[in-house]
């Protein structure tokens, strides 16, 4: 009879371990977050943020993907395929109104964070006959590749400079690290980029022998591209020597980025996630540098015009900020 109790005993005490087992399982939630091409900023930054949410978050394991860009993130939220995505805002606004490459479509997408600020690059090289923005009529020009937000911010450059995407340029759709190959070998005159500082493929562009960069200005478009869009823009620089042979400041267009999820996310897993990035921004700066202007001194409504998820309103009001 003893051994019989002892061997009952141990079998509950066996399945109680299975159960337990079990319901851990249950309880894991797999995060995938969209990114960007690999030779830009958000491709790294994601992997960091992949890795932080992997490492900290009880039950939570994070993977990054490889995308277009901003339009492709949204839509990849949309579908359902991917958790988290980083976005520039006006690309998030766009999808959040239904509007441009999102029209009839609209996302219901909300903001975790505001990341960093995205720096408009139009870059070419010596030899090609670009000064300008004017100077990009009758090239051959990459506007971005066609998932991105980079596109879409290009678009309205191009049109505050009185020029037309069609028919004014040879446009290619190339990301960055296609277009920094493609202007190596001259098949291209310029590429717009839209990235943090630096971005790995203009920084190898700029080191190039034989090649010497050449920053093209757009922060004088800035208030033309404000009054039709709405004030999302601001004038920005990238500083001389950001890149190699970079002899002189580029003013430029900037806008925000922006971490973003589905509306539907549970508020208690955007408040842990937001709470992660902000407690433990020092490993992702290790990954880039953008990632210093993770503060929540940056975490205002007016750095974005897409709403605020929940879950992040409560943790970031937690820490006393003044949305």
């Amino acid at each position: 009879m003893k051994q019989r109790r002892t061997l009952a005993l141990s079998a509950a005490a066996l399945c109680t371990v299975v159960l337990s087992g079990a319901t851990m399982a249950q309880q894991q939630v797999a995060i995938g977050i969209a990114t960007g091409p690999t030779a830009g900023v958000y491709y790294p930054l994601g992997g960091g943020m992949a890795n932080v949410l992997s490492k900290y978050v009880p039950g939570m394991q994070a993977t990054a993907r490889a995308t277009g860009g901003s339009v492709d993130n949204l839509r990849l939220i949309q579908s359902g395929n991917s958790e988290l995505g980083l976005s520039m805002v006006d690309a998030a606004q766009d999808a959040l109104k239904g509007e441009d490459k999102f029209k009839g479509n609209p996302v219901d997408v909300r903001t975790l964070l505001v990341l960093y600020p995205n720096r408009m690059h139009v870059v070419s090289i010596d030899g090609m006959g670009i000064e300008k923005m004017e100077d990009l009529k009758g090239k051959r020009v990459s506007s971005g590749p066609p998932g991105s937000a980079t596109e879409v911010m290009a678009f309205r450059v191009i049109e505050a400079a009185g020029l037309d995407r069609t028919k004014d340029m040879q446009r290619e759709r190339l990301n960055v690290g296609e277009s920094v190959n493609a202007i190596k070998d001259r098949r291209i005159h310029a590429f717009f980029w839209v990235g943090g500082l630096p971005t790995a493929g203009v920084t190898d562009l700029g080191a190039t022998p034989g090649v010497k960069i050449k920053m093209i200005d757009t922060g004088h478009l800035v208030d033309k591209m404000n009054a039709k869009y709405g004030g999302l823009y601001s004038v920005g620089v990238i500083p001389a020597k950001t890149y190699p042979g970079q002899d002189k400041d580029n003013s430029i267009a900037v806008v925000q980025n922006i971490l973003i999820a589905s509306a539907k996310m549970p508020d208690q897993m955007a408040y842990d996630i937001v709470k992660t990035f902000i407690e433990k921004r020092d490993e992702l700066i290790a990954v880039h540098a953008e990632a210093a202007s993770i503060v929540l001194e940056n975490q205002l409504r007016k750095n974005t015009t897409v709403p605020w998820h929940p879950g992040a309103e409560r943790y970031l009001k937690e820490r006393g900020v003044k949305m």
